[in-house]
């Protein structure tokens, strides 16, 4: 059987424990208030979270992420209690990046051995690497992969066209217009790592998989070292999203044995997130096609992402 084929269906069986969980929880207490910030009841429907799955899941898929907006539209709208936000997140947009992380490791074409070494990197650095980032400085860790974010971004807006009329360099396509610095057309199209890059993906994604338990997001430092080491860009979204499909279903039904989640909240999301996560698939595909678009949508992902991490990282030093 093909290597990918064996992978999706790994997948959907991940998905579908969660799912048969998940579910089974929700129905379990399907007479439980839906309490809000603060554990007031909210009276009325769930229309809010609907929407508030659909529009995180669909910049979710195409790189932005979903747990920062996520979480700042429950603050913002007051429909979750602070107390279960981090099994709540996790909950509720697991369904909905196991379908992005099917749709994507289906269409994008990678070499599997790549897709299996850096999903699996990451997957083992979350679990094993657990212990030794708890130990770290979580604001130091912030500190670094913010202030690295910010290079990355610099470094690959130096290689697009827009960096090259900065300085009036000439040339208007990707591939073949110069930027400050060059791309090289043969590394930016492959579509696996071998040798040194391939070692040094591992490891990246490793460590990558360690800091999602130190609360840093995966999907802008993996979008960055994805591009870095040469990968055909669109390559970044099966490899990140298929590792946060396993690492999550994992974890989401922990936190639903747990009971540490707004139930009907996490349902409403996972639902409405669904036809979000569809759409934005189908408007990559058609981005896709101009993968300069691609390239400054992620630029500004991870400076933005590099720029929040290094507010925080002055803000708690202040506040220590």
């Amino acid at each position: 059987m093909d290597p990918i084929q064996i992978l999706l269906i790994l997948l959907i069986l991940f998905g579908a424990a969660f799912t048969v969980v998940f579910f089974m929880d929700v129905m379990k207490h399907k007479d439980e208030k839906v309490l809000g910030e603060g554990g007031q009841e909210i009276k009325g429907n769930l229309i809010i979270n609907a929407c508030i799955g659909a529009v995180t899941n669909f910049f979710d898929t195409v790189g932005i992420g979903s747990f920062a907006p996520t979480t700042f539209l429950f603050k913002t709208t007051k429909t979750v209690d602070i107390g279960v936000v981090p099994g709540t997140l996790n909950v509720a947009h697991t369904i909905p990046v196991v379908f992005m992380a099917w749709l994507y490791i289906g269409y994008v074409e990678i070499d599997a051995l790549t897709l299996y070494l850096l999903i699996g990197s990451s997957v083992i650095g979350a679990w094993l690497g657990a212990g030794i980032v708890a130990k770290f400085n979580r604001r130091t860790i912030v500190g670094v992969v913010g202030a690295s974010l910010i290079v990355v971004a610099l470094i690959m807006f130096l290689r697009t066209p827009a960096s090259g009329l900065l300085i009036g360099l000439e040339g208007s396509t990707f591939m073949s217009g110069p930027g400050i610095v060059r791309w090289n057309t043969a590394e930016a199209a492959t579509l696996g790592l071998t040798g040194v890059r391939l070692v040094i993906g591992v490891i990246g994604f490793f460590i990558l998989g360690a800091l999602m338990t130190a609360g840093v997001g995966l999907y802008s430092p993996a979008m960055a070292l994805v591009f870095m080491l040469g990968l055909a860009q669109p390559a970044a979204f099966p490899i990140m999203m298929g590792a946060c499909a396993f690492l999550m279903s994992v974890a989401g039904i922990k936190f639903v044995r747990e009971g540490k989640y707004a139930r009907k909240q996490s349902l409403a999301i996972a639902l409405a997130g669904l036809p979000g996560v569809w759409l934005a698939f189908n408007f990559f595909r058609h981005l896709s096609g101009n993968i300069n678009q691609l390239i400054y949508v992620v630029v500004t992902v991870v400076t933005i992402t590099g720029i929040m991490m290094l507010m925080e990282y002055f803000k708690t030093g202040k506040s220590a």
